[in-house]
């Protein structure tokens, strides 16, 4: 009688500490154990076919890898007991200020239910029957083997000691709970060896954003934009700031046309580390505030105080240059789920203005300037006042009015005479048009007025078009052309 086995979860992550004992084959990967790393070598035949590399043949396996990477991928898979049993470090994908990600062949990726795996959902005809665990028969042993497994790729994320264990810990719960959302990396387990943690996640197929946004139709920018805020959406409806938006953390495949928003390092609970601020308030208190406080009764100053006595303001400034929203520049001290909208609508304006990155300051204050230069002086320092800060410049080439998004459009796809009230050669179809009031609603400056996650799915932009809409727009729509320093008064 044919028995079926059941595949088992692989087990949440927790922490924990170090075990007095060696753990069992069956058990995840504990922190601190000591035992010896049994390796098999590459000319003998494993016990467990289970354990094999598959025969997929794939371009990343020919890569050849540096050797100092060579060495860091060694040291990863030597520091943990029964790593090389379950992954097979290939190369580096990506390094950053905490971490350094590698994709990796899961060895044992039928052993568990993985119900993370959206390639395996998506193409049920693709599955295959598992070869049993146990060893064949030496009676079998002449007999055609069994064509070996297709392979199952991870991303094996390495946090690197210096990073906060506070730190390390919300990301690691934060991916956990949302495991189930869409268009979000899950985590599949986790675990550490004395002070070094690894979390393993799966493994998207994805492309350079450098190498496709200049290519991108309205409509392509529309399927993107309308995964991307899947996600966002996802995100923020378990109160969760991402923080760091940005194209490299979006793992977008042009081909399948599926995103994936990944990176919770800089990710926090909205309100967790918070104060109140100016900005939340009503307006008229806004104005009594500002009113009764010792600038506005001074007088505007010039300059600043070369030995200032007032207590520096202190907010979360975390996240990418260029990719930061107004509030974050002006240190407020509630900033809330709309800074990822902001940053989404950077992305926008950097795949319609065909120009990346966009913005390219080298700290808060020439981000400032940067924002200023697009929207003008008069609506900065509008913005400031919501937080209880004063904006000034003397740049003469900063307006008082600044320029619509459109016509920025315009002039970084040289499609005017260069002058500043120039007529467009080629104007804005009406997909560019609806995708424009778009980008409006995601940059407003006042985040009590910027569009939601889930008011921008409603949008005329990303609403999922009708078979015969779609139908209509692949046959007409035409190609384009293509520091802690003290903010409460910025002087330059």
């Amino acid at each position: 009688m044919a028995t079926a086995t059941r595949k088992r979860s692989r087990e949440a992550f927790e922490i924990h500490e170090d075990p007095p004992h060696a753990r069992t084959e069956d058990t995840e990967m504990m922190a601190g154990s000591e035992q010896h790393t049994e390796e098999v070598d590459d000319d003998e035949e494993p016990d467990d076919v289970d354990n094999e590399p598959s025969d997929d043949s794939s371009d990343d396996d020919d890569d050849v890898v540096d050797s100092a990477v060579q060495r860091d991928m060694d040291r990863l898979q030597d520091g943990y007991p029964g790593f090389r049993q379950k992954y097979r470090l290939i190369k580096r994908i990506g390094e950053g200020t905490f971490s350094t990600v590698y994709k990796a062949e899961d060895l044992q990726y039928d052993r568990y239910d993985n119900d993370w795996d959206i390639e395996e959902k998506d193409n049920p005809a693709g599955k295959w029957t598992s070869p049993p665990l146990k060893p064949y028969p030496a009676a079998a042993a002449t007999t055609t083997r069994e064509p070996r497994r297709r392979a199952r790729y991870v991303a094996i994320k390495k946090i690197y000691v210096t990073s906060s264990p506070t730190r390390i810990l919300n990301e690691l719960e934060l991916l956990h709970d949302l495991r189930n959302c869409a268009a979000v990396c899950p985590l599949i387990t986790a675990f550490r060896s004395t002070d070094q943690v690894v979390a393993i996640l799966p493994y998207f197929r994805h492309e350079d954003f450098r190498d496709y946004f200049r290519q991108m139709k309205v409509s392509d920018m529309a399927i993107y934009l309308r995964s991307l805020f899947t996600a966002l959406k996802a995100v923020h409806e378990h109160k969760i700031l991402h923080r760091d938006i940005k194209p490299t953390n979006f793992l977008y495949d042009p081909q399948s046309r599926r995103g994936v928003l990944v990176d919770f390092g800089l990710a926090e609970r909205e309100g967790s580390d918070s104060k109140p601020c100016l900005c939340h308030e009503s307006r008229d208190v806004r104005k009594q505030r500002i009113t009764n406080s010792a600038a506005s009764q001074n007088g505007p100053q010039q300059g600043y105080p070369k030995n200032d006595t007032r207590p520096s303001r202190r907010a979360n400034r975390a996240g990418t240059r260029g990719f930061r929203a107004p509030e974050v520049l002006f240190k407020c001290t509630e900033q809330t789920t709309k800074i990822d909208i902001w940053s989404a609508g950077v992305i926008l304006l950097t795949i319609l203005s065909k120009r990346f990155p966009f913005f390219n300051s080298a700290d808060d204050v020439e981000a400032m300037i940067e924002i200023a230069t697009i929207f003008g002086v008069k609506r900065m320092k509008q913005a400031g006042l919501l937080h209880g800060c004063m904006f000034e410049t003397n740049i003469p080439t900063v307006g008082s009015v600044g320029f619509s998004l459109g016509k920025i459009i315009l002039w970084s796809t040289c499609r005017t005479d260069g002058s500043r009230d120039g007529q467009p050669g080629i104007p804005l179809t009406d997909e560019e048009t609806t995708a424009v009031d778009f980008l409006e609603r995601c940059m407003e400056l006042d985040p009590a007025r910027r569009i939601s996650a889930k008011e921008a799915l409603e949008h005329d932009f990303l609403k999922e078009p009708q078979p015969k809409q779609a139908a209509e727009a692949t046959e007409i729509e035409p190609d384009i052309v293509e520091d802690d320093d003290e903010m409460d008064i910025v002087q330059v």
